[in-house]
């Protein structure tokens, strides 16, 4: 009996499915490590669904004997989904005149018997989709966590970790070298709305040494390129009045917010911008972000999707794509098409968060509320606080746990650095909350605060701007 065409040795259909097999099977064995059975589970069932789309045995097509079976491949699917076998026969059949008419017969003869065959793809194509999702759901954000470092084409980083210690440790000696001649804006991140103590000690501390600064007053919960726009606009108003250029600093979502701003308008700001810090800013993206809000993670099985655009868009009146924007999907969409100019100074920040058991008692001072006016003619203030080292520790320990990725509870050190930029890694373990919320201990006294913390980037930032000015002089003579 003649043999059937093999698929074995032509193209797949699914090229990019083929391929993150391949990839996937390689680095199986270095994510889970503590759910062994969930990594094998996913890799048998992949490999299962691939070798069963490519072999069956089909009654009336191969005469295979009791003993000794093998598994015969089936013949190639044409574009519109029929068997490559029933498209020839159709084809073939052609009757002279005078002569009887079987190609009818036959089609349905042929057609009868590849309707298993045809049910039998459309279970396996369903069945390598939810093979697919298994394994989506199972690595979540593990191909996506560092993915801008692991880009041969994006510039490197430069380490300017000792350079800002020695910065710091001046700076709390009372040696200040932060010039005047700018205006230095603040960013704030994500829900800082809702958090009226927001950069408020920063803002006041710069005040006090006689520098201009200003917190930008944007809707936090709207999207990247809604921020964005304000961000000009702002940069724009602050430079027409007073005539200096803008220093930017940005902490999480409002370091994203400040990039976006610069690669979007830089024509009408490259005059009027001095050089951008960003604070543990998920620049590259925020696993967080993507396991609640992106299809096929773990959010899609307890609802956590349609809980935060409940809490966003209902109660906090925001925009759930503000969210959105931070997946490493959209992260990535926007820096191809939007890139920050090279010639921007950039300053890079991210921290670790600690867990010891001393932050399950730590409180940060989010807000506070005046109650009606004293005996004294004062108003009492009662401070609202929230446990928000706690939660960044345990967020900050999921990260490890699952894809064993240091974090400050909300962006790991590895999505945190922009490319081309000057890099900060201090070994003190600060969480995402720390940089803009007071806590309620007093902080170390040999240990700086969060306001030296921002004065000494941006005190690095300006040495960046100088070098990055003096380097462009350079090559222009």
């Amino acid at each position: 009996m003649e043999e059937l065409p093999s698929t074995q040795g032509q193209p797949s259909t699914s090229p990019s499915v083929d391929d993150s097999y391949s990839a996937d099977r390689t680095t199986d064995s270095q994510l889970y490590l503590s759910v062994p059975a969930l990594n094998q589970a996913a890799s048998y069932l992949a490999q299962t669904a691939s070798y069963l789309t490519q072999c069956l045995p089909v009654s009336g097509y191969t005469d295979i004997p009791e003993e000794g079976q093998e598994l015969a491949t089936l013949p190639p699917v044409s574009a519109d989904g029929r068997s490559s076998l029933l498209t020839y026969s159709e084809q073939s059949v052609d009757p002279s005149p005078g002569e009887t008419d079987y190609s009818a017969s036959l089609s349905q003869e042929i057609a009868e018997q590849m309707a298993p065959l045809r049910v039998f793809q459309n279970g396996a194509s369903l069945f390598q989709g939810l093979v697919e999702r298994a394994r989506k759901t199972v690595r979540g954000s593990a191909d996506d966590i560092g993915w801008l470092q692991r880009d041969q084409c994006l510039s490197p980083t430069e380490d300017g970790t000792s350079r800002f210690l020695e910065i710091l440790d001046s700076v709390r000696k009372n040696e200040h070298k932060l010039p005047d001649s700018v205006v230095y804006l603040l960013v704030p991140g994500l829900f800082s709305n809702h958090g009226p103590l927001y950069f408020v000690k920063t803002k006041s501390y710069f005040s006090k040494m006689g520098l201009a600064c200003h917190i930008a007053k944007i809707h936090s919960e709207s999207s990247v390129s809604k921020n964005a726009r304000e961000i000009k606009e702002y940069i724009e108003e602050i430079y027409w009045g007073s005539k200096k250029r803008v220093l930017l600093l940005g902490h999480s979502k409002g370091g994203v917010d400040a990039a976006a701003a610069l690669s979007l308008y830089w024509p009408q700001l490259k005059d009027k911008v001095a050089g951008l810090a960003l604070a543990q800013s998920p620049y590259g993206g925020s696993p967080v972000a993507s396991d609640i809000l992106r299809e096929g993670q773990l959010g899609d099985y307890v609802k956590l999707r349609k809980i935060m655009e409940m809490l966003v868009s209902k109660v906090l009146k925001g925009d759930l794509q503000a969210l959105e924007d931070l997946t490493y999907e959209r992260r990535k969409e926007f820096l191809q098409q939007n890139p920050l100019p090279p010639e921007v100074p950039i300053v890079s920040f991210h921290t670790v968060a600690s867990i010891t058991p001393s932050v399950l008692t730590a409180l940060s001072h989010v807000a506070h509320f005046e109650l009606p006016v004293a005996a004294d003619g004062n108003p009492a203030r009662i401070p609202i606080v929230m446990p928000l080292s706690a939660a960044m520790a345990a967020c900050s320990q999921l990260l490890v746990a699952r894809y064993g990725e240091k974090s400050d509870g909300l962006v790991t050190r590895k999505d945190a650095e922009v490319p081309g930029s000057v890099v900060v890694r201090p070994e003190r373990k600060l969480d995402h909350a720390w940089m803009v919320y007071s806590s309620l201990n007093e902080e170390p006294r040999d240990q700086a605060d969060t306001s030296q913390v921002c004065e000494a980037l941006l005190t690095l930032l300006v040495e960046v701007a100088q070098k990055r000015r003096h380097e462009m002089a350079m090559k222009d003579e």
